[in-house]
């Protein structure tokens, strides 16, 4: 009770945006966060995974929480946890060091990831979220959501509260969270064109566009930072105080233009090659362009390729590939295949060093296809996937 009286879920000085979804809901937490920080507000974000340091899934104005701050703060929710004999598990205390951490620093507005679901996450212990948002729905850890998209969608939409706004995507069964919308009692519950009109034809209709995740995710968040700030302007004038200062169109466009790492970002990486001959060694240089992703569901992958084929429909493209134990391998893969050509040899099968990978040989069994691919026995350092989130498999593309 100590932890969820510091969390800010009962002061009306703290806006909470609750986000959860199939994919999107990094991307769409970071924009959000991001355009309230470009309108001066004090913004905590929590999100998950990280990539490179833990300190990544709790940040105040885009900095990620010291180390210091890590290590007095979580020393006190280990010390309560062991006091009431409370068997937390990783994602809960690392919920709980959001909250805690976020109180210390009196955030003005909480942007909160859920972890893998929705109903029965650790961050649904939010009871009057600002706007709880639901970014897409695809098949995903269907032991535990469902085996349908219904299902997963209900599991999801279970952050809904009532008397509180829900903003969803467009990819999300609408008729279904209008259904659990109605069972919850929610204010009010939108989707992005209620807010922003509809989609300008001639953005949509770009091939570009109509295989860029990015742009529904902006719009998700541009619809809603503005919610959220008609919600405070409305709460402030009831209450005889002054009226919100919005954030500029021209901010919010800006603020939403941000993407997380991983997200088909791209680089080039120069590359030396030595040959040897009779006359010598001869060493050649060449730039090579390497795209990182997080696709690690089918409908995500579905994205990442057609993206792919937009971005570059003439490369000759080979894949590094690390998954899941509990993902579709087999789905997922034939994605793969299916765009390379059916020629395995383009595919590099690599598996983490984590409880949770996938082994060479699990991937091999669930698609034999891949038998000619390239892999090694060996295991490949990566510990900074954690057991409680849905987390991704980075796939790199390498043009070349």
């Amino acid at each position: 009770m100590i932890l969820l009286n510091t969390t800010g879920q009962h002061q009306p000085n703290i806006s909470v945006i609750h986000i959860a979804g199939s994919n999107g809901k990094g991307s769409v937490a970071l924009k959000t966060a991001n355009t309230f920080q470009r309108g001066n507000y004090k913004v905590g974000l929590f999100v998950s995974p990280h990539i490179s340091s833990f300190r990544e899934r709790i940040q105040i104005n885009g900095v990620p929480i010291s180390e210091s701050q890590v290590e007095q703060y979580l020393q006190e929710i280990f010390d309560i946890c062991e006091k009431h004999s409370i068997p937390a598990t990783f994602f809960e205390v690392t919920t709980a060091l959001a909250f805690h951490i976020f109180a210390k620093e009196g955030v003005e507005v909480v942007v909160l990831e859920t972890g893998l679901g929705g109903r029965l996450d650790a961050t649904n212990i939010i009871r009057r979220p600002a706007l709880s948002v639901i970014t897409s729905i695809g098949l995903e850890h269907t032991k535990i959501l469902g085996d349908t998209i219904e299902k997963i969608a209900l599991e999801k939409g279970g952050i809904m509260k009532e008397n509180c706004q829900v903003l969803v995507g467009k990819n999300v069964p609408w008729t279904v969270m209008q259904q659990c919308a109605k069972e919850k009692n929610v204010s009010e519950i939108f989707q992005c064109e209620d807010v922003l009109g509809p989609e300008n034809d001639e953005d949509t209709q770009s091939s570009a566009a109509m295989v860029d995740y990015d742009a529904e995710n902006s719009r998700i968040a541009s619809a809603a930072v503005i919610l959220v700030q008609f919600q405070q302007t409305q709460q402030r004038l009831s209450s005889g105080g002054q009226e919100v200062k919005l954030i500029p169109s021209d901010d919010i466009a800006e603020g939403v233009k941000i993407r997380p790492p991983c997200r088909f970002e791209e680089m080039d990486i120069l590359t030396t090659t030595v040959t040897s001959s009779v006359e010598g060694s001869r060493t050649s240089e060449k730039m090579v362009r390497v795209i990182l992703d997080v696709a690690h569901n089918p409908q995500a992958m579905d994205y990442l390729i057609a993206k792919l084929k937009a971005n570059y429909p003439n490369d000759n493209v080979r894949m590094v590939v690390g998954m899941s134990a509990d993902k579709d391998l087999k789905y997922c893969t034939d994605i793969l295949l299916e765009y390379v050509s059916q020629n395995p040899e383009r595919i590099h099968l690599v598996e983490a060093s984590h409880p949770r990978a996938a082994s060479i040989s699990a991937i091999l069994k669930a698609n034999p296809a891949l038998v000619n691919s390239h892999y090694e026995t060996r295991r490949v350092d990566d510990t900074d996937l954690d057991d409680e989130r849905d987390e991704s498999s980075v796939s790199k593309q390498v043009r070349g």
